[in-house]
C-alpha cells in the first residue's frame, strides 16, 4: 500500500511541475509576443518616416541617413529576437531612428511631429545648450544646440562605451571610435571635460567624461545593442550620429 502511494505521490509532483513548465513556457511566449508587438509599432513608424522625407540641407541629409541605418538595424534585430529584453533593444534602436527623424524634420523647418518616448542613458546625458569649439588631437571639434553646415551630426543623447554623451549637434561623430572599438581613447576625458565643463544642461558627472557602466542596454552602446555593424553610414564623411539641444531643439525632451 505505502508503494502504491508513493507511486501516485510522484505521479502528483511530475504532473505539477509539467504543468508550471507549460504555464512558464507560455507566459514566456506571450511576453515575447507583446514585446514584439511594441517594438514593432516604433519601427513601422520609423519606417513610415524615413521612406517619406527627403533632406533638404546637410544636416537633415545627415539625420535622415541614420535614421535610416537605424531603421534597418532595428528590423534586423526584432527578426532575430527570441526574448523580451532583444524585442526591447530592438524598439530602443527605432526610437534613436525617430530621434533622427525629428531632427531632421526641425533642421528643415519642419513640425517635428509627435513625440517620441526616452531613451536609455538619455536623461543622464543632458544636453548642449550652448556653442562650443575644443581643440583636440590637431583639429578643432565644435558642439552647438542647432544644426548648421559647421555642426551636420546629430546625436540625441545617450551611452557610448559606458560614458553619457549629450545630445546635440557637432562638427564630427568624435564618439564613433568608441562606439566601435567599445572602449574610449587616452584623450576623451579632455574632450568632455573642454567640450562641456560648465555648461548648462550637461550634469558634471558626464562633464567630467569618467566611465560609468553600462545601461541595460538600448542606444548606451549602440555597437553592441544594434547586434551588427555599429559603424553607421555617412553623407560628405559627415558620419553617422548628432544631436540636439535648445536652440528650437529643446522641445524634444
Amino acid at each position: 500500500m505505502e508503494i502504491v502511494l508513493i507511486v501516485i505521490v510522484i505521479a502528483a509532483v511530475a504532473l505539477l511541475v509539467l504543468r508550471s513548465k507549460k504555464n512558464s513556457a507560455a507566459a514566456a511566449e506571450t511576453a515575447l509576443a507583446d514585446a514584439k508587438a511594441d517594438a514593432r509599432q516604433s519601427i513601422e513608424r520609423l519606417g513610415g518616416q524615413v521612406y517619406n522625407l527627403i533632406g533638404t540641407d546637410t544636416p537633415s541629409k545627415q539625420a535622415l541617413a541614420d535614421a535610416s541605418e537605424r531603421n534597418i538595424a532595428a528590423g534586423s534585430q526584432i527578426d532575430q529576437a527570441t526574448t523580451p529584453e532583444q524585442a526591447r533593444l530592438a524598439k530602443q534602436t527605432a526610437l534613436e531612428g525617430l530621434y533622427y527623424i525629428r531632427a531632421a524634420r526641425l533642421a528643415m523647418g519642419m513640425d517635428p511631429g509627435p513625440e517620441v518616448q526616452g531613451i536609455d542613458g538619455q536623461q543622464q546625458a543632458g544636453r548642449v545648450t550652448e556653442d562650443r569649439t575644443v581643440d583636440f588631437e590637431g583639429r578643432e571639434v565644435a558642439a552647438s544646440p542647432d544644426p548648421s553646415e559647421r555642426t551636420p551630426n546629430y546625436y540625441p543623447g545617450g551611452r557610448v562605451a559606458g560614458r553619457p554623451v549629450p545630445a546635440g549637434w557637432y562638427s564630427e561623430p568624435w564618439w564613433r571610435p568608441a562606439l566601435v572599438a567599445g572602449a574610449w581613447g587616452m584623450g576623451s576625458m579632455f574632450l568632455f571635460s573642454a567640450m562641456f565643463s560648465g555648461m548648462a544642461g550637461v550634469p558634471d558627472d558626464t562633464a567630467a567624461g569618467g566611465d560609468t557602466g553600462a545601461e541595460d542596454g538600448g542606444m548606451g552602446d549602440e555597437g553592441n545593442d544594434l547586434g551588427g555593424d555599429s559603424d553607421y553610414g555617412s553623407i560628405d564623411d559627415g558620419g553617422g550620429d548628432g544631436l540636439f539641444g535648445d536652440g528650437g531643439f529643446g522641445d524634444l525632451f
